[in-house]
């Protein structure tokens, strides 16, 4: 079997684009791949024009030696604009190889250590109790017990820092008294933070109300900082989505920065190199709460790493509000009582494109915006 063409579709999702690679071969079994904008998103067809060069006429299931050689032939790391587009050719690769064995992926990576993957979902409101309304629905519509939410009730980048962290405990403490006790809400400051004092007392304003994880309050580049932050928290700290291959996360793992990671497959380099990335953090003990604010193909592909990951914990998961994940595969995962069951009897990533609702979706531009202080100065995302 033979790679003959890497075709890109830059397709509409909601008010994004996303890239999605479809990789075909000389036998007739195809795979795609998902990508996700950390770069221009027009940027993702000509890198994987050049990665076809580089790796056409290969076998596509020999995975291992095809990211190697991609990896060597770059010369250098490959960052924001390179790495989408090889994790979204590590995922078709992965397709075709399962498709071709008659398996679905996961049994290719060891077979499965779970039956079912549990997932969480974003949540929202102007306060405590609008944001518990929105988590009961969520619940009730599909079965959610666990939950991601902003800790912000007032502008972090215009308000003292005190009375942040106190409109944030009491955001907490509304949810908490309006959802049953076992139920989960996790807390994301989105790396706004930049003193970590800050975090901090933001992170001790929310424990008495035990949140799930507290994600990403700080840049990611300076690591002795993330090893000091965890030090002195009394909640669990996760981070990982805006860093990218194994060695990353290993000088944050071997730093004991972080309880839990949280790398996304489609920026990482792949389904591969996360399953790399898994195996540093078990022999740490270090869980993975993968990223994933993705769409339907994106997911397939964390529920195959998650059903073969012992220490995976949680997988963020995009509940559709229209119709697009149908209109764009023939069977999405969708969740039931909170988890999304695994495809025995599909091959490959257990979702088929399809390529007519892709081929002409018009492209939409979207750009990050970062927010303007009262002073002038432009603040964290």
């Amino acid at each position: 079997m033979k790679i003959t063409a890497i075709k890109t579709f830059v397709a509409r999702f909601g008010n994004r684009p996303r890239a999605l690679l479809k990789v075909e071969t000389d036998e007739g079994i195809y795979g795609w791949g998902e990508a996700y904008s950390t770069g221009p998103d027009l940027s993702v067809e000509p890198v994987a024009d050049y990665l076809f060069q580089l790796i056409g006429g290969e076998d596509p299931r020999r995975i291992e030696f095809i990211m190697m050689k991609l990896m060597q032939e770059f010369r250098f790391p490959p960052g924001g604009v390179g790495l989408p587009a090889i994790s979204a050719l590590d995922h078709a690769l992965w397709d075709i190889s399962g498709k071709a064995a008659g398996l679905p992926v996961y049994m290719l990576l060891g077979g499965a250590v779970r039956d079912r993957v549990r997932v969480y979902r974003g949540i929202g409101g102007r306060d405590g109790m609008e944001a518990a309304d929105q988590a009961h629905r969520l619940h009730e519509e599909h079965g959610f017990t666990a939950f991601k939410t902003s800790p912000y009730k007032l502008d972090p980048d215009a308000s003292r820092w005190g009375l942040v962290c106190s409109a944030a405990a009491k955001y907490f403490e509304q949810l908490r008294a309006h959802t049953p006790d076992e139920w989960e809400f996790a807390f994301d400051p989105h790396a706004k933070i930049f003193e970590p004092i800050l975090a901090l007392q933001l992170a001790d304003a929310l424990a008495p109300y035990d949140p799930m994880f507290y994600e990403e309050p700080l840049r990611p580049e300076h690591i002795p900082q993330w090893r000091r932050l965890r030090e002195q928290m009394r909640v669990p700290l996760a981070t990982g989505e805006s860093l990218y291959g194994r060695f990353e996360f290993l000088d944050l793992i071997a730093a004991n920065g972080a309880d839990i990671i949280q790398p996304d497959v489609c920026i990482c380099g792949g389904l591969l190199e996360m399953r790399k990335i898994a195996t540093i953090a078990e022999a740490h003990y270090v869980s993975v709460a993968p990223h994933n604010p993705m769409g339907p193909l994106a997911t397939a592909v964390n529920v195959h790493f998650a059903a073969a990951t012992c220490n995976f914990k949680i997988l963020e998961y995009l509940v559709p509000t229209d119709t697009e994940w149908n209109d764009w595969v023939d069977e999405p995962y969708m969740p039931k009582d909170g988890y999304l069951e695994l495809r025995p009897d599909r091959p490959g990533l257990g979702v088929e494109i399809n390529e007519d609702a892709i081929r002409d979706n018009q492209y939409i531009h979207w750009q990050r915006t970062c927010p303007i202080r009262p002073d002038g100065s432009t603040g964290y995302i």
